[in-house]
Protein backbone atom coordinates (compact mmCIF):
# COMPACT_ATOMS: atom_id res chain seq x y z
CA UNK A 1 0.00 0.00 0.00
CA UNK A 2 1.41 3.35 -0.83
CA UNK A 3 0.61 5.09 2.29
CA UNK A 4 1.53 8.56 1.28
CA UNK A 5 -1.04 8.53 -1.49
CA UNK A 6 -3.65 8.20 1.21
CA UNK A 7 -5.41 11.02 3.20
CA UNK A 8 -4.26 11.49 7.38
CA UNK A 9 -7.67 9.61 8.65
CA UNK A 10 -6.27 6.80 5.94
CA UNK A 11 -3.30 6.59 6.97
CA UNK A 12 -4.34 6.51 10.84
CA UNK A 13 -7.02 3.47 9.90
CA UNK A 14 -4.14 1.64 8.28
CA UNK A 15 -1.95 1.69 11.24
CA UNK A 16 -4.91 1.15 13.79
CA UNK A 17 -5.52 -2.02 11.58
CA UNK A 18 -2.17 -3.26 11.08
CA UNK A 19 -1.93 -3.77 15.25
CA UNK A 20 -4.72 -5.21 15.10
CA UNK A 21 -6.76 -2.36 17.63
CA UNK A 22 -10.30 -1.62 17.26
CA UNK A 23 -11.72 2.06 16.92
CA UNK A 24 -12.60 1.94 20.88
CA UNK A 25 -9.40 0.90 22.00
CA UNK A 26 -7.08 3.62 20.48
CA UNK A 27 -9.40 6.14 21.12
CA UNK A 28 -9.48 5.11 24.56
CA UNK A 29 -5.23 4.96 24.55
CA UNK A 30 -4.84 8.33 22.69
CA UNK A 31 -7.88 9.97 25.13
CA UNK A 32 -10.09 10.83 22.56
CA UNK A 33 -13.58 9.35 21.84
CA UNK A 34 -14.21 6.64 19.59
CA UNK A 35 -16.99 8.95 17.72
CA UNK A 36 -14.05 11.45 17.18
CA UNK A 37 -11.68 8.45 16.12
CA UNK A 38 -14.37 7.34 13.52
CA UNK A 39 -14.70 10.52 12.38
CA UNK A 40 -11.24 11.20 11.79
CA UNK A 41 -10.24 8.10 10.10
CA UNK A 42 -13.57 9.14 7.40
CA UNK A 43 -11.68 11.88 6.88
CA UNK A 44 -14.72 14.15 8.59
CA UNK A 45 -12.54 15.80 10.77
CA UNK A 46 -8.55 16.97 11.03
CA UNK A 47 -6.74 15.85 14.00
CA UNK A 48 -5.02 18.42 16.03
CA UNK A 49 -1.14 18.18 16.19
CA UNK A 50 -1.58 17.05 20.25
CA UNK A 51 -4.11 14.30 18.95
CA UNK A 52 -1.79 13.27 16.14
CA UNK A 53 1.11 12.58 18.25
CA UNK A 54 -1.07 10.65 20.83
CA UNK A 55 -2.17 8.46 18.17
CA UNK A 56 1.72 8.40 16.32
CA UNK A 57 2.74 7.27 20.26
CA UNK A 58 0.10 4.62 19.89
CA UNK A 59 1.42 3.13 16.79
CA UNK A 60 4.95 3.24 17.44
CA UNK A 61 5.09 5.56 14.26
CA UNK A 62 6.56 8.87 14.05
CA UNK A 63 4.33 11.86 13.29
CA UNK A 64 5.42 12.13 10.18
CA UNK A 65 4.03 8.72 9.16
CA UNK A 66 0.67 9.94 9.62
CA UNK A 67 1.17 13.35 8.01
CA UNK A 68 2.45 11.27 4.82
CA UNK A 69 6.16 12.10 4.84
CA UNK A 70 8.06 9.94 2.16
CA UNK A 71 10.93 9.19 4.80
CA UNK A 72 10.76 7.19 7.90
CA UNK A 73 11.86 8.45 10.87
CA UNK A 74 15.93 7.83 11.28
CA UNK A 75 17.51 5.37 13.32
CA UNK A 76 21.36 6.31 14.16
CA UNK A 77 23.52 3.65 15.87
CA UNK A 78 26.48 5.71 18.20
CA UNK A 79 29.50 3.27 18.10
CA UNK A 80 30.66 2.03 21.78
CA UNK A 81 32.49 4.86 23.09
CA UNK A 82 33.97 3.43 26.36
CA UNK A 83 37.64 4.26 26.04
CA UNK A 84 39.82 1.17 25.50
CA UNK A 85 42.13 1.27 28.49
CA UNK A 86 39.23 1.33 31.07
CA UNK A 87 37.34 -1.50 29.01
CA UNK A 88 40.71 -3.58 28.92
CA UNK A 89 41.26 -2.71 33.03
CA UNK A 90 37.42 -4.08 33.66
CA UNK A 91 38.55 -7.41 31.87
CA UNK A 92 41.61 -8.09 34.24
CA UNK A 93 44.46 -6.20 32.17
CA UNK A 94 44.71 -3.83 34.05
CA UNK A 95 48.09 -1.21 34.72
CA UNK A 96 50.08 -2.23 37.84
CA UNK A 97 48.33 -1.01 41.39
CA UNK A 98 49.94 1.67 43.48
CA UNK A 99 50.12 -0.16 46.63
CA UNK A 100 49.82 -0.13 49.51
CA UNK A 101 46.67 2.50 49.55
CA UNK A 102 44.58 3.45 52.40
CA UNK A 103 40.77 2.58 52.17
CA UNK A 104 40.80 6.71 52.98
CA UNK A 105 42.66 7.85 50.04
CA UNK A 106 40.65 5.32 47.72
CA UNK A 107 37.42 6.94 48.55
CA UNK A 108 38.60 10.24 47.95
CA UNK A 109 39.72 8.89 44.49
CA UNK A 110 36.31 7.10 44.19
CA UNK A 111 34.45 10.38 45.34
CA UNK A 112 36.68 12.86 43.19
CA UNK A 113 35.45 10.57 40.17
CA UNK A 114 32.08 10.88 40.30
CA UNK A 115 31.72 14.74 41.25
CA UNK A 116 33.55 14.67 37.74
CA UNK A 117 30.96 12.38 36.35
CA UNK A 118 28.22 14.45 37.92
CA UNK A 119 29.45 17.84 36.90
CA UNK A 120 31.92 17.87 34.09
CA UNK A 121 30.93 18.70 30.27
CA UNK A 122 33.71 16.78 29.59
CA UNK A 123 33.20 13.55 31.47
CA UNK A 124 33.86 11.05 29.62
CA UNK A 125 37.81 12.96 28.81
CA UNK A 126 37.92 13.32 32.69
CA UNK A 127 37.11 9.73 33.51
CA UNK A 128 38.97 7.97 30.65
CA UNK A 129 41.52 9.72 32.16
CA UNK A 130 41.63 8.04 35.81
CA UNK A 131 39.13 5.00 35.52
CA UNK A 132 41.75 2.14 34.17
CA UNK A 133 44.70 3.24 37.08
CA UNK A 134 41.63 3.48 40.28
CA UNK A 135 40.10 -0.13 38.70
CA UNK A 136 43.44 -1.67 39.58
CA UNK A 137 44.29 0.09 42.59
CA UNK A 138 40.77 -0.96 43.99
CA UNK A 139 40.79 -4.30 43.00
CA UNK A 140 44.11 -5.06 44.23
CA UNK A 141 43.14 -3.61 47.04
CA UNK A 142 39.54 -5.59 47.93
CA UNK A 143 42.09 -8.69 47.25
CA UNK A 144 44.67 -7.57 49.30
CA UNK A 145 42.13 -7.43 52.46
CA UNK A 146 39.88 -9.94 51.92
CA UNK A 147 42.03 -12.59 53.72
CA UNK A 148 42.77 -9.71 56.15
CA UNK A 149 42.50 -9.77 60.17
CA UNK A 150 40.28 -6.63 60.15
CA UNK A 151 36.88 -7.02 59.42
CA UNK A 152 36.09 -3.11 59.34
CA UNK A 153 38.53 -2.20 57.02
CA UNK A 154 37.61 -5.13 55.00
CA UNK A 155 34.02 -3.94 54.85
CA UNK A 156 35.24 -0.51 53.76
CA UNK A 157 37.14 -1.44 50.93
CA UNK A 158 33.76 -3.24 49.47
CA UNK A 159 31.92 -0.15 50.17
CA UNK A 160 34.49 1.64 48.21
CA UNK A 161 34.50 -1.16 45.13
CA UNK A 162 30.52 -1.22 45.37
CA UNK A 163 30.36 2.81 44.50
CA UNK A 164 33.13 2.89 41.99
CA UNK A 165 31.34 -0.28 40.23
CA UNK A 166 28.13 1.69 40.55
CA UNK A 167 29.81 4.46 38.66
CA UNK A 168 31.05 1.99 35.92
CA UNK A 169 27.78 1.02 35.72
CA UNK A 170 26.76 4.25 33.60
CA UNK A 171 29.63 4.55 32.02
CA UNK A 172 29.98 1.17 30.31
CA UNK A 173 25.72 1.36 30.07
CA UNK A 174 26.25 5.20 27.97
CA UNK A 175 29.90 4.25 26.42
CA UNK A 176 27.60 1.82 24.51
CA UNK A 177 28.80 -1.58 26.55
CA UNK A 178 25.40 -3.07 27.66
CA UNK A 179 27.01 -6.15 28.34
CA UNK A 180 30.00 -4.86 30.58
CA UNK A 181 27.59 -2.37 32.01
CA UNK A 182 25.46 -5.69 33.48
CA UNK A 183 29.08 -7.33 34.47
CA UNK A 184 30.13 -4.04 36.71
CA UNK A 185 26.21 -3.87 38.42
CA UNK A 186 26.70 -7.66 39.45
CA UNK A 187 30.13 -6.59 41.10
CA UNK A 188 28.55 -3.32 42.46
CA UNK A 189 25.85 -5.97 44.08
CA UNK A 190 28.30 -8.95 45.41
CA UNK A 191 30.39 -6.20 47.17
CA UNK A 192 27.82 -4.44 48.36
CA UNK A 193 26.36 -8.29 50.12
CA UNK A 194 30.10 -8.63 50.93
CA UNK A 195 30.12 -5.25 53.10
CA UNK A 196 26.91 -6.20 54.50
CA UNK A 197 25.33 -2.94 53.50
CA UNK A 198 21.65 -2.37 52.92
CA UNK A 199 22.21 1.19 51.64
CA UNK A 200 24.88 -0.06 48.83
CA UNK A 201 23.13 -3.11 48.23
CA UNK A 202 19.73 -1.09 47.28
CA UNK A 203 21.49 1.28 45.35
CA UNK A 204 23.43 -1.87 43.55
CA UNK A 205 20.07 -2.98 42.58
CA UNK A 206 18.81 0.32 41.27
CA UNK A 207 21.75 0.32 39.32
CA UNK A 208 20.86 -3.03 37.61
CA UNK A 209 17.48 -1.76 37.37
CA UNK A 210 18.96 0.84 34.89
CA UNK A 211 20.79 -1.99 32.93
CA UNK A 212 17.70 -3.66 33.02
CA UNK A 213 15.71 -0.26 31.47
CA UNK A 214 18.36 -0.03 28.49
CA UNK A 215 17.33 -3.18 26.83
CA UNK A 216 14.47 -3.33 25.09
CA UNK A 217 12.03 -5.94 26.47
CA UNK A 218 13.88 -5.71 29.93
CA UNK A 219 11.33 -3.08 31.53
CA UNK A 220 9.75 -5.61 33.55
CA UNK A 221 12.80 -7.36 34.68
CA UNK A 222 13.76 -3.44 35.91
CA UNK A 223 10.48 -3.09 37.31
CA UNK A 224 10.82 -6.30 39.74
CA UNK A 225 14.54 -5.67 40.78
CA UNK A 226 13.67 -2.31 41.78
CA UNK A 227 10.62 -2.87 43.39
CA UNK A 228 11.57 -6.22 45.57
CA UNK A 229 14.54 -3.68 46.64
CA UNK A 230 12.81 -0.82 47.94
CA UNK A 231 10.92 -3.07 50.14
CA UNK A 232 14.06 -4.89 51.37
CA UNK A 233 15.20 -1.50 51.80
CA UNK A 234 12.35 -0.27 53.80
CA UNK A 235 12.06 -3.02 56.55
CA UNK A 236 15.83 -3.14 56.52
CA UNK A 237 16.72 0.63 57.34
CA UNK A 238 14.69 3.37 58.31
CA UNK A 239 17.03 6.88 57.88
CA UNK A 240 16.69 9.80 55.74
CA UNK A 241 19.26 7.96 53.14
CA UNK A 242 17.04 4.75 52.67
CA UNK A 243 13.88 7.06 52.34
CA UNK A 244 15.56 8.55 49.23
CA UNK A 245 17.09 5.07 47.92
CA UNK A 246 13.27 3.92 47.84
CA UNK A 247 12.06 6.90 45.84
CA UNK A 248 14.95 6.20 43.58
CA UNK A 249 14.04 2.69 43.08
CA UNK A 250 10.31 3.79 42.75
CA UNK A 251 11.37 6.08 40.16
CA UNK A 252 13.13 2.98 38.37
CA UNK A 253 9.47 1.36 38.14
CA UNK A 254 8.17 4.67 36.96
CA UNK A 255 10.39 4.52 34.28
CA UNK A 256 9.45 0.72 33.04
CA UNK A 257 5.82 1.48 33.14
CA UNK A 258 6.24 5.00 31.10
CA UNK A 259 8.00 2.60 28.51
CA UNK A 260 5.93 0.48 28.43
CA UNK A 261 2.69 2.05 27.21
CA UNK A 262 1.46 1.98 31.14
CA UNK A 263 1.80 5.88 31.74
CA UNK A 264 -1.87 5.88 33.55
CA UNK A 265 0.48 3.62 35.81
CA UNK A 266 3.58 5.64 35.75
CA UNK A 267 1.58 8.67 36.87
CA UNK A 268 -0.35 6.72 39.63
CA UNK A 269 3.14 5.79 40.78
CA UNK A 270 4.12 9.29 40.86
CA UNK A 271 1.70 10.60 42.39
CA UNK A 272 0.93 7.72 45.12
CA UNK A 273 4.52 7.00 46.08
CA UNK A 274 7.49 8.92 44.50
CA UNK A 275 6.46 12.32 45.63
CA UNK A 276 5.70 11.83 49.10
CA UNK A 277 9.23 10.01 49.37
CA UNK A 278 10.58 13.06 47.45
CA UNK A 279 8.73 15.28 49.82
CA UNK A 280 10.14 13.20 52.63
CA UNK A 281 13.87 13.36 52.07
CA UNK A 282 13.93 16.56 50.00
CA UNK A 283 16.59 17.67 47.55
CA UNK A 284 19.46 15.35 47.66
CA UNK A 285 22.20 13.39 45.84
CA UNK A 286 22.14 10.08 47.92
CA UNK A 287 24.81 7.13 46.99
CA UNK A 288 24.88 9.84 43.57
CA UNK A 289 20.92 9.05 42.77
CA UNK A 290 20.04 12.72 42.39
CA UNK A 291 16.42 11.88 43.96
CA UNK A 292 14.60 14.65 45.30
CA UNK A 293 11.43 17.10 44.00
CA UNK A 294 13.21 18.01 41.14
CA UNK A 295 14.41 14.87 39.86
CA UNK A 296 10.82 13.56 40.43
CA UNK A 297 8.96 16.21 38.51
CA UNK A 298 11.77 15.53 35.79
CA UNK A 299 10.35 12.05 35.51
CA UNK A 300 6.62 13.27 35.12
CA UNK A 301 8.01 15.23 32.36
CA UNK A 302 9.20 11.90 30.69
CA UNK A 303 5.75 10.01 31.20
CA UNK A 304 4.20 12.30 29.11
CA UNK A 305 6.92 12.63 26.68
CA UNK A 306 7.07 8.81 26.20
CA UNK A 307 3.43 8.90 26.22
CA UNK A 308 3.87 11.05 23.21
CA UNK A 309 1.85 13.79 25.13
CA UNK A 310 3.99 16.65 24.22
CA UNK A 311 1.85 19.55 24.80
CA UNK A 312 1.05 18.35 28.76
CA UNK A 313 4.88 17.44 28.48
CA UNK A 314 6.11 20.98 27.64
CA UNK A 315 3.65 22.12 30.27
CA UNK A 316 5.24 20.30 33.16
CA UNK A 317 8.42 21.11 31.91
CA UNK A 318 7.97 25.18 32.21
CA UNK A 319 7.77 23.96 36.10
CA UNK A 320 11.04 22.83 36.33
CA UNK A 321 14.48 24.52 37.75
CA UNK A 322 16.90 22.69 36.44
CA UNK A 323 19.38 24.75 38.28
CA UNK A 324 18.75 22.81 42.08
CA UNK A 325 19.86 19.30 40.00
CA UNK A 326 23.56 18.71 40.91
CA UNK A 327 23.83 16.62 38.13
CA UNK A 328 24.93 17.64 34.68
CA UNK A 329 23.61 14.33 33.12
CA UNK A 330 20.43 14.67 34.54
CA UNK A 331 20.03 18.17 33.50
CA UNK A 332 20.76 16.84 29.72
CA UNK A 333 18.57 14.52 30.04
CA UNK A 334 15.85 17.03 31.09
CA UNK A 335 16.77 19.08 28.12
CA UNK A 336 16.50 16.08 25.71
CA UNK A 337 13.50 14.95 25.93
CA UNK A 338 12.09 19.01 25.73
CA UNK A 339 13.37 18.59 22.61
CA UNK A 340 12.01 15.28 21.83
CA UNK A 341 8.38 16.86 23.38
CA UNK A 342 9.18 19.81 20.41
CA UNK A 343 9.98 17.34 17.89
CA UNK A 344 6.60 15.47 18.55
CA UNK A 345 5.12 18.82 18.01
CA UNK A 346 7.25 19.00 14.68
CA UNK A 347 8.26 22.57 16.10
CA UNK A 348 11.85 22.25 14.58
CA UNK A 349 12.84 25.97 15.76
CA UNK A 350 12.49 24.74 19.27
CA UNK A 351 14.35 21.50 18.48
CA UNK A 352 17.74 23.27 17.18
CA UNK A 353 17.31 25.75 20.36
CA UNK A 354 17.44 23.19 22.65
CA UNK A 355 19.47 20.85 20.97
CA UNK A 356 22.29 23.84 20.90
CA UNK A 357 21.48 24.61 24.72
CA UNK A 358 22.78 20.81 25.50
CA UNK A 359 25.99 21.34 23.20
CA UNK A 360 26.92 24.04 25.24
CA UNK A 361 25.48 22.44 28.35
CA UNK A 362 27.26 18.46 27.58
CA UNK A 363 28.64 18.55 23.90
CA UNK A 364 30.77 14.70 24.78
CA UNK A 365 26.65 13.27 26.02
CA UNK A 366 25.26 15.08 22.71
CA UNK A 367 27.90 12.77 20.36
CA UNK A 368 27.02 9.56 22.46
CA UNK A 369 23.22 9.87 22.92
CA UNK A 370 20.89 8.17 20.46
CA UNK A 371 18.25 10.19 20.72
CA UNK A 372 20.26 13.03 20.33
CA UNK A 373 21.77 12.13 16.60
CA UNK A 374 18.25 11.35 15.76
CA UNK A 375 16.84 14.24 16.71
CA UNK A 376 19.95 16.19 15.02
CA UNK A 377 19.83 13.73 11.23
CA UNK A 378 15.41 14.24 11.76
CA UNK A 379 16.36 18.11 11.98
CA UNK A 380 18.80 18.17 9.10
CA UNK A 381 15.97 16.12 6.81
CA UNK A 382 13.24 18.58 6.80
CA UNK A 383 15.33 22.34 8.33
CA UNK A 384 14.01 24.95 6.38
CA UNK A 385 16.24 26.88 5.02
CA UNK A 386 16.19 29.66 7.66
CA UNK A 387 17.41 27.10 10.25
CA UNK A 388 18.85 24.72 7.61
CA UNK A 389 22.72 26.00 7.94
CA UNK A 390 22.53 26.04 11.80
CA UNK A 391 21.09 22.00 12.18
CA UNK A 392 23.78 20.80 9.24
CA UNK A 393 26.67 22.49 11.54
CA UNK A 394 25.14 20.43 14.59
CA UNK A 395 25.06 17.51 12.71
CA UNK A 396 28.60 18.20 11.01
CA UNK A 397 29.87 18.47 14.28
CA UNK A 398 28.73 14.96 15.70
CA UNK A 399 29.99 13.57 12.64
CA UNK A 400 26.82 12.47 11.17
CA UNK A 401 27.05 13.91 7.88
Amino acid sequence: MDLPTLPIGGRIRHHRVRLGRTQAVIAGLAGITEDYLSQIERGLKTPSPEVLAKLAAQFQVPVGALLGDDAPAPVVEVPASAGSDVVRALLGHRPAPNCPLTTAALRERVEEVWRLWQTSPTRWTDADAVLAALIADVEASVRVRRYGTDPAERRDVLRVAADLYGLLRSYCRRGGRLELSLMVADRALRAAEDADDPLRIAAARWNLGHVLLAQPGDEADAQDVALAAADDLHRTLDTPEAVALRGALELVAVVAEARTRRAWAARDRLTGRVTPLAEQAGEGNVMWTVFGPTNTELHAVSVEMHDGDAVEGLRLADQVDITLLPSIERQFTFGLEVARCYDLRREDAAVLVHLLELEDLAPEDLQRSPLARTLVVSLVQRSRPTYRRQATALAERLQLL
